[in-house]
């Protein structure tokens, strides 16, 4: 990977095949990069390079990336999640980025009408970095049992009471399926509850009625 900023916006990051031809995605973002590294370095972060990347940190501590994506160049903060967006700019890329959200840019032009609202994110990004707030990580769900995917295609009306449910009321059903070693037993388990879950009642219900 590359070890240094002027390094990257002439051969990317080096992390894959493109690296350094001229079929690498910086080239065609290139103008934009430089004017996101611009903004980075004029709100006084210190420039680094991580995972290949210009990276821009506040005492040491990751506070965001400029990178270049097939479809843009883009802004990145680590803690995104946190961030104010009063030109609701933020883009969340993937499901599973929690804490991440970027400002993705396909015009330079852009990025100079709009370089003080840009430094106004990365001043606020820093701010959070000041104050030391964690972003709060919600667990991933569990995952459904292909024999509980396979009922919901088999019947409408179960899956709608099943997504009807209580987050924690479903959960406690798919870790119950899911406990079972062999597919027979998932089956024979969930074919057990369909009734009751129709009728919107947890696992437990009935258990925690009878303690109250």
């Amino acid at each position: 990977m590359v070890q240094d900023v002027d390094h990257y916006l002439v051969d990317g990051c080096m992390r894959c095949s493109l690296g350094g031809t001229p079929q690498c995605k910086v080239h065609a973002w290139k103008d934009e990069l430089v004017a996101l590294r611009h903004i980075a370095l004029a709100s006084g972060l210190t420039e680094t390079v991580k995972w290949g990347v210009p990276c821009y940190t506040y005492n040491d501590k990751n506070v965001a990336v400029v990178s270049a994506f097939k479809e843009y160049a883009s802004l990145s903060f680590f803690k995104g999640a946190l961030l104010p967006d009063p030109e609701n700019w933020l883009v969340q890329r993937g499901e599973n980025a929690q804490a991440t959200k970027l400002l993705a840019f396909t015009d330079v032009e852009v990025i100079f009408e709009k370089e003080e609202v840009i430094k106004s994110y990365l001043l606020n990004a820093i701010e959070i970095e000041k104050s030391g707030k964690k972003v709060v990580f919600e667990k991933a769900p569990e995952p459904h049992p292909a024999e509980l995917l396979q009922k919901f295609e088999e019947d409408a009306a179960f899956k709608q009471a099943f997504f009807a449910l209580t987050p924690g009321r479903q959960r406690g059903y798919v870790l119950y399926f899911s406990e079972a070693k062999q597919a027979k037993t998932r089956l024979m388990r969930i074919e057990k509850y369909v009734e009751q879950i129709k009728k919107g009642i947890g696992m437990l219900d009935h258990y925690k009625a009878k303690k109250e």
